[in-house]
C-alpha cells in the first residue's frame, strides 16, 4: 500500500512512519517540515489544491495514496489562540477526509484526542475506565475541534457508504526519554489527574495506527488508545479516593491499570500494547 501519513514529522508520526515503514509499506510523509528526500512533501494542509495534489500524486511522478493516516494537527490547547487551533485543525482534517472521498481512497485513520473524554475532568467523569460509550465531552476549543472532526467523518461516512474511517482517541504521547520524569509525579495524585493519569508510549500508537489501518470495515468508529497502566506508582484505590471520591468504578480495577479503557480496541483493533514506562525506569 501507498499510504501518506500527514503530520509524520510530528512526535507520534515518527513512530507511526518508522513502523509502517519496517513492515514493507510505501509511505509519503505530507508536512510543512521534514528531510527532503525521505518520502517528505512540503504540504500546507490548510490549503484544499495542495492536499488534493499530495494524496493524487504529486506531479503525476508518484502513485495517488492507497490510504491516509491524518495525525497533523496543532497538537493540544494552549498552545496558539482558541482561534488559530479552531481553524487549523478543523480545516486540515476536512481537506484530508473531502480529498480523500473525491480521490476515492477508501481508508483514513485520524487522530482524535483523550480530551473529548472530558478532560481536564474538572467535572468528574460519569465513571471509571472512561471509555467511548458515552458522549462527548469537550471541554476546551481544542477537544471541541476533534469532536466536531470525529461529527465530519460520521456524516462523511454516511454520504459514502464504501468510506472507512477510524478515529484514535491518542491519550498523552510519551518516548522513551519522558519517563525520567513519571516517578516525580507521586508527590501529588493533583498533577495528572487531568487526564486520569493515562498516556500512550509512541511506540505503541504506532501499533494502534497499523492496527486501524488493517480494519477495513465500512463507516466510521472511534477508538481511546492508551498505554495499559497509570504513570502512577501509587495505587488506582488511593488515586481515586483522593481525587475522584465516589465516582462509579466498572469492572475489576487493577492496581496500577489504566483508566483510560482500551478494552473495545484489545477487542475489534487487536490493539496490544507492548511498552510501560515501568520497564525504563529503575527505582
Amino acid at each position: 500500500m501507498r499510504i501518506a501519513v500527514t503530520g509524520g514529522s510530528g512526535k507520534l508520526g515518527r513512530h507511526v512512519v518508522e513502523r509502517l515503514r519496517s513492515t514493507g509499506q510505501d509511505v509519503v510523509v505530507l508536512d510543512s517540515h521534514g528531510e527532503r528526500w525521505s518520502g517528505w512533501i512540503a504540504v500546507d494542509l490548510t490549503d484544499y489544491g495542495q492536499v488534493v495534489d499530495a494524496l493524487g500524486g504529486v506531479r503525476g511522478e508518484q502513485p495517488a495514496a492507497d490510504a491516509v493516516v491524518h495525525l497533523a494537527a496543532i497538537p493540544a490547547p494552549g498552545l496558539h489562540s482558541d482561534v488559530t487551533t479552531f481553524r487549523n485543525n478543523m480545516l486540515t482534517t476536512f481537506n484530508v477526509l473531502h480529498a480523500a472521498t473525491r480521490l476515492g481512497i477508501p481508508k483514513v485513520v485520524m487522530a482524535s484526542s483523550e480530551t473529548v473524554l472530558g478532560l481536564p475532568f474538572d467535572t468528574p467523569p460519569p465513571y471509571v475506565p472512561v471509555d467511548e460509550e458515552y458522549a462527548a465531552r469537550p471541554e476546551s476549543v481544542y477537544s471541541l475541534g476533534k469532536h466536531l472532526e470525529e461529527t465530519l467523518a460520521v456524516e462523511l461516512c454516511r454520504w459514502h457508504p464504501a468510506l472507512s474511517i477510524t478515529a484514535l482517541r491518542f491519550s498523552n504521547v510519551m518516548d522513551v526519554e519522558d519517563y525520567a520524569q513519571f516517578p516525580s509525579f507521586d508527590a501529588d495524585p493533583a498533577l495528572r489527574r487531568w487526564n486520569l493519569w493515562g498516556y500512550i508510549d509512541g511506540r505503541d500508537g504506532a501499533q494502534a495506527v497499523e492496527k486501524a489501518l488493517a480494519h477495513t470495515a465500512p463507516g466510521f468508529d472511534r477508538f481511546v488508545i492508551a498505554s495499559p497502566d497509570t504513570v502512577m506508582s501509587r495505587p488506582n484505590s488511593e488515586l481515586l479516593a483522593a481525587q475522584f471520591p465516589g465516582v462509579e468504578v466498572r469492572g475489576d480495577l487493577g492496581e496500577h491499570d489504566t483508566l483510560l479503557s482500551i478494552d473495545k480496541a484489545r477487542r475489534v483493533l487487536g490493539f496490544d500494547p507492548r511498552h510501560s514506562w515501568r520497564d525504563e525506569v529503575r527505582g
